[in-house]
């Protein structure tokens, strides 16, 4: 885990920068399918993607989500493992940023109305959870352990 602001702004931007990254292509090859325009469209949408996706981590769901999980899920953090700790804050975080950039994305797009969020909450869901748990999660603490040794 982050041990200071520095460390805080590093791992966000390597968790957000590879979901935002993965979350884009995804998205874009649902809807153009895959080939070189999806890929440049996401590419060209990635840079906003992370600024808007840092800022929320940074400011409003990692504060609220380590909030409530210090507060009422792990109430002795010195004595649970680390893996749980991990866990449980990357669920929640990912409910909470797929949430917000769900609609995003649909802002970004023009396409508002709660049919497609709901539906597009629940498309993203299915690849960001995985996704965060297996793969991007565990690279992410891998780089700041890296970076913290």
């Amino acid at each position: 885990m982050p041990k200071n602001l520095k460390e805080e702004i590093l791992f966000t931007g390597m968790m957000a920068g590879m979901m935002v990254l993965v979350m884009s292509l995804y998205n874009v090859m649902r809807v153009v399918g895959v080939n070189g325009t999806a890929v440049t469209k996401a590419l060209i949408g990635f840079p906003l993607g992370l600024i808007v996706a840092g800022i929320l981590d940074l400011a409003l769901v990692g504060p609220i989500v380590k909030g409530i999980v210090f507060k009422y899920l792990i109430k002795d953090p010195e004595n649970t493992a680390p893996i749980r700790i991990a866990l449980t804050i990357s669920t929640l975080m990912v409910l909470g940023m797929v949430s917000l950039m769900t609609a995003y994305g649909l802002i970004m797009t023009g396409q508002i109305g709660w049919s497609q969020y709901f539906t597009g909450w629940l498309i993203n869901i299915v690849v960001a959870l995985p996704l965060q748990l297996l793969i991007v999660g565990p690279l992410s603490r891998a780089g700041l352990s890296r970076i913290q040794n």
